[in-house]
């Protein structure tokens, strides 16, 4: 059975924003390695139309940023969306029944399987779906944005944390 992880870089004041801070080279090094490991990503429509980005190759990008490309899009990908009609190479739209179709992918699926974005998270922690929180938690106070937590925090159990380079650490949560 497939366990599904949200994790997020999130503001010390709990706000995720891709634009105003990223992961140094040590933390993006981090994610390439957590991209290869994962057995999916699930993504809601705003989420996977940011990540879109890596579909194309880019001729600035460092070794890193291809590695991260190559995993990125050799995983499968399910996009929750009622408003997207298609979707891109290896990945599948999700339209109705969210609850059966993670369900099932869980049931089929072995290993970790990503969650990405807040809104998506909120409906399939309100499920009790998601089986870990990760937050990687940055020193930057951003005042505004989207809540890592788009709805009430459910209650959790802190498992572990772990530097991950020198400003940033890595809290892991499950459901309490």
């Amino acid at each position: 059975m497939a366990k599904l992880v949200f994790g997020m870089n999130q503001s010390l004041d709990g706000y995720v924003d891709h634009m105003e801070f990223g992961p140094s080279p040590t933390l993006f090094r981090h994610f390439v390695e957590e991209a290869k490991g994962q057995a999916g990503s699930v993504y809601g429509r705003k989420m996977y139309e940011i990540m879109r980005y890596w579909e194309d190759d880019h001729p600035e990008w460092n070794a890193d940023e291809q590695a991260f490309a190559a995993a990125w899009r050799s995983q499968p990908k399910w996009v929750v969306s009622r408003t997207l009609k298609a979707v891109g190479p290896n990945a599948r739209l999700v339209e109705d029944d969210l609850e059966g179709a993670i369900r099932k992918l869980k049931a089929e699926r072995e290993g970790e399987i990503e969650i990405a974005g807040p809104d998506l998270a909120k409906s399939l922690t309100e499920l009790g779906l998601i089986d870990e929180y990760r937050i990687y938690l940055h020193p930057v106070v951003l005042g505004r944005g989207t809540p890592y937590f788009a709805g009430p925090r459910p209650p959790l159990r802190l498992m572990t944390s772990d530097r991950i380079d020198e400003n940033v650490i890595r809290l892991i949560y499950v459901p309490a």
